[in-house]
């Protein structure tokens, strides 16, 4: 049964999560050797996105938005952080615009999955690399960052406030029991993904990382990338072609192959068909924990175990 997270802890996530950022985006900057008064305006356009992401995960408060918020969501960030240039905030404001009100198209399989395809689109094309330039240029990677976690809550929002899909679990703090559906289904990719990915070369051992960067890459996963990967993927299109198909194994493994092809550019390398079938087996891991769980959290702990695990023995 999936429970709700309890809305009067709203608050309180924010001012935790705003401290827990604020310090760590300090260390970051020191790690980096970013000049303080460099990284500060960056840090404030995240400090700016954070409550409209967390938001996302308290279903009461997430019903009374808006999909006019997209607007602000994606300029004020751009403005604190990125060097202005005009044409590419109407870039921005297009995008924007385009995700808020897509779903004013007639809705179908079709409208339905061009709005899928435009999220990896946006950001596997590059459209945001013009728009989200750094101010300072050791700020690049971090600044394309801003705009690829702005299109997440965008791209989030309009599918769960404006196209109402499904309730998928959808939050930030698994319960007992997916964390146990998660380790196994981790154990199972371990088990087989791992040797596998090390046999056809698609990865290969490293000195370990640091144990602060295997957790903070965990905890960036588990309530970010992952997290969003898996409501898009499993949460989302997995549930579609369960009804679409009529079959819960076809979408399973429908799913797992376009979460697969979706890294053929990985490393900059194309076709990357090593790490397609790698991605394919972890996504049919994160969907079998998803469909075992009832809910995406079983996956998210699924997929944020086995990337903390590669980025800290293999590269």
């Amino acid at each position: 049964m999936l429970q709700p997270p309890r809305e009067k802890g709203f608050w309180a996530a924010v001012l935790i999560g705003w401290i827990v950022l604020g310090a760590a985006g300090f260390e970051y900057a020191k790690l980096k050797s970013i000049p303080i008064p460099a990284a500060l305006p960056l840090l404030a356009a995240f400090l700016f996105a954070y409550p409209f992401y967390l938001v996302l995960g308290f279903p009461r408060l997430r019903e009374r938005l808006s999909p006019a918020l997209c607007l602000p969501i994606a300029i004020v960030p751009y403005l604190i952080a990125a060097r202005f240039d005009p044409v590419a905030l109407l870039k921005l404001i297009a995008l924007a615009l385009v995700i808020a009100y897509w779903f004013r198209l007639p809705r179908n399989a079709v409208t339905d999955l061009l709005f899928l395809a435009l999220y990896p689109a946006v950001l596997l094309g590059g459209y945001l690399t013009s728009i989200y330039v750094p101010r300072v240029p050791i700020l690049r990677g971090q600044t394309i960052f801003l705009g690829h976690f702005t299109q997440i809550i965008l791209t989030i929002l309009a599918l769960m406030v404006v196209r109402r899909v499904t309730e998928t679990g959808f939050g930030f703090l698994p319960t007992r029991r997916e964390w146990r559906i998660g380790v196994v289904h981790f154990l199972l990719f371990a088990a087989i993904g791992l040797p596998l990915a090390l046999a056809i070369h698609a990865i290969a051992w490293k000195q370990p990382a640091p144990v602060w960067s295997i957790a903070g890459t965990f905890l960036g996963f588990l309530w970010v990338a992952s997290l969003s990967e898996e409501f898009l993927v499993r949460g989302v299109l997995q549930s579609w072609l369960e009804k679409w198909t009529g079959s819960v194994n076809a979408a399973l493994l429908i799913a797992s192959v376009v979460f697969g092809l979706i890294h053929i550019t990985y490393g900059g390398r194309f076709p990357n068909w090593r790490w397609v079938l790698v991605a394919t087996f972890l996504g049919w891991c994160c969907g079998h924990a998803r469909n075992q769980a009832g809910g995406i959290r079983a996956g998210v702990v699924t997929h944020a175990l086995a990337v903390a695990t590669w980025r800290a023995f293999f590269s």
